[in-house]
């Protein structure tokens, strides 16, 4: 049973128990009731919703839009955050391990927009988080760049199927993110820092800002885009 005003909107963002993930569900919650996927479970009400999802789990995306439909009755933007990266190389082949990180970076978006679909309305929109590694992958993460680079051509696919719905599906790239709850050696950052062009890393505020506004009417008439947040990586 729906517990949330039928009037505010509703977003279901992936991936929220930290970092990025979390940034975008604290950036949206001004404007949506939000449901996250959480390694765990904690109380909900009117206005949030946290499901235990693992979305190397076929079954998981379905189970987490029931959820979010059974509580607020409707989901007008999905952010498809949760991640997956595997080790890769040329002399590495653990198909296992790579078989679970296309199912969580790139098999899940799919689902959770199939579960969704029959209930999004003109105006509802999808937004995925790729990386920078989907054009420029760095040596160990070509397939992690290959997964993202997958989703990041499905979004452009799923916008020009969804356009006539009047459904948006667009996707932001961040760079090299440095989380204060995860922060990475000072050096790499010394590192990264050296390639970017504004001499810095993207917070997961950032993201979530890039996230907001392509979720608002700002963007309304974008759709099929792949949004860069990297302060010039690379340039």
């Amino acid at each position: 049973m729906a517990v949330a005003s039928q009037d505010r909107p509703v977003a279901l963002v992936t991936g929220a128990a930290r970092g990025i993930g979390q940034a975008i569900a604290q950036e949206l919650a001004g404007n949506y009731s939000v449901a996250i996927t959480h390694l765990e479970t904690r109380p909900a009400d009117s206005s949030f919703l946290a499901v235990h999802a693992d979305f190397r789990d076929p079954e998981a995306p379905a189970m987490v839009v029931e959820r979010t439909l059974q509580h607020f009755g409707r989901i007008d933007l999905i952010v498809n955050n949760a991640g997956a990266i595997a080790s890769d190389g040329p002399e590495v082949f653990d198909s296992s391990a790579l078989r679970e990180m296309f199912d969580v970076n790139l098999f899940a978006a799919q689902g959770l927009l199939a579960a969704a679909l029959p209930h999004l309305t003109p105006g509802a929109g999808v937004i995925s988080i790729s990386s920078v590694n989907a054009s420029m992958p760095p040596a160990g993460a070509a397939l992690f760049g290959a997964s993202k680079a997958a989703l990041e051509l499905w979004t452009r696919g799923m916008a020009k199927e969804l356009g006539p719905r009047g459904v948006r599906v667009n996707a932001v790239a961040p760079g090299a993110v440095n989380d204060p709850q995860n922060p990475r050696p000072p050096e790499l950052v010394g590192e990264f820092e050296k390639l970017t062009a504004l001499g810095r890393l993207p917070s997961p505020s950032d993201i979530a800002a890039a996230v907001s506004f392509l979720a608002g009417s700002g963007a309304s008439f974008v759709t099929g885009e792949v949004l860069t947040v990297s302060g010039g990586y690379r340039l």
